[in-house]
Formats: structure tokens, C-alpha cells, sequence
């Protein structure tokens, strides 16, 4: 049976993120609340616990799974490289509402969908999924709601949707206005952006140094 944990509540919350952590290094998913709307979220090295993740939303490998970290260093072991223009926007976005899709480590054995050797990356500004990412490691992380319904912006509306097939809900209470990560690909000669969404493409334009028009 899943069980919701009150992160406002210090004693409930070492609870949840010790249970949160024990699901999700045994192959099972967690529900966490983010600077954008809650997730759920799957070990991200564990292939099975990926495709449980998507089957508890209802949706297929065409629709690869982001990953979160926890810290700027993590990117490193992830990546082929680092390039200049991810590591600026790291340090000013980051942790914040920015995803970077760059090309994976070819070493990395994760099956995050139809990724096409690339991996979208972000670290999240909310202390909860701070605290579980440093403990447990990269996260696969999707919205947590069922495919074609809304993402849930609290905990009730995620357990609404996602039910029994989540052991596990952390309850940081409501996560506001449900605004998307901005999404920038620099996987190709020039950065684009994927999604305009909490960082503006203005901002992106002055962090880089240079345009980035609307395609």
C-alpha cells in the first residue's frame, strides 16, 4: 500500500526520504515534489524501474525520460563532454527550471527510451529532491501524472492519478504555478531551444551571448 509523507514535517520527512530511497534502490518509483510540478521518479541506471515509470503514466519509449541530479559535478559522469555554452548556463540556471539535452556518456548502460545518444539533464531548485538525489544518484524523473491528463501541482493530485502503482509520495506541498522547464538542446552546432518555459529565451540570449531565434 503507498504511503504519503509530510516533508513540512521534520520527523515525517527523514521517514519519506529514507523510504523514498529504499523503493527506488530496489527497483521501485518514487513521487517527489519539484520547482516545477511533482514527478515520479525511477532510478535512472535500472532499465526495469524505467519502464515501470512509464507504464504507471500510461506511455511509451518514444517519450525518453529526463534525468535529475543533484549537484553540477554529477553532469560530468553523464556526458561525453561539458561543452562551454552547458557549462555557463549550468552556473546561472542552475539549480533551476532549465533542461540541457547533450549527447550521453557512450559508456552509460541506462535505457531512458528513444533517446537518440543524448540525455536531457536538469537539477531542480527544491531542497526535498535535492536531499534524494545526493542520497540515491541520478533520477529518472517524468511529470507525475497519467499520459494526456495534467501534471500534478500536489501530492493529492499525483496519488489521484498514479494510485498504487507508487509505493511512495513526498509531500512538499503545492508547487504553484505548473510552468515547465525551458528546454535547450546543444547537441548540434548552434543551441536551440526545445521549450520556452521558466528561464526566458531573453535570458538564454544574454547568459550566451547570442541569439536564439524561434524556429
Amino acid at each position: 500500500m503507498s504511503t504519503v509523507y509530510d516533508c513540512n514535517s521534520p520527523d515525517s520527512r527523514g521517514a519519506g526520504l529514507n523510504r523514498a530511497a529504499s523503493s527506488l534502490r530496489g527497483g521501485g518509483l518514487a513521487v517527489l515534489p519539484t520547482d516545477t510540478v511533482y514527478g515520479i521518479g525511477a532510478d535512472a541506471f535500472d532499465p526495469e524501474a524505467v519502464r515501470a515509470l512509464l507504464s504507471a503514466k500510461g506511455r511509451g519509449p518514444d517519450m525518453p525520460v529526463p534525468v535529475l541530479v543533484g549537484s553540477w559535478n554529477t553532469v560530468d559522469g553523464l556526458v561525453m563532454s561539458v561543452p562551454r555554452q552547458a557549462r555557463a548556463l549550468i552556473e546561472a540556471f542552475w539549480p533551476g527550471g532549465l533542461s540541457l539535452v547533450l549527447p550521453q556518456a557512450p559508456s552509460l548502460s541506462w535505457d531512458l527510451g528513444e533517446t537518440r545518444g543524448t540525455v536531457n539533464l536538469r537539477m531542480p531548485l527544491h531542497p526535498v529532491a535535492l536531499d534524494l538525489l545526493r542520497d540515491v544518484g541520478p533520477l529518472a524523473v517524468s511529470s507525475a501524472n497519467t499520459t494526456g491528463n495534467p501534471p500534478a501541482t500536489t501530492v493529492e493530485q499525483a496519488r489521484e492519478q498514479l494510485g498504487e502503482s507508487v509505493p511512495v509520495y513526498l509531500d512538499g506541498g503545492p508547487s504553484g504555478e505548473p510552468v515547465a522547464s525551458t528546454i535547450v538542446d546543444l547537441t548540434g552546432q548552434r543551441p536551440r531551444v526545445l521549450r520556452e518555459g521558466a528561464v526566458s529565451r531573453a535570458e538564454l540570449a544574454t547568459e550566451l551571448g547570442v541569439e536564439l531565434p524561434v524556429e
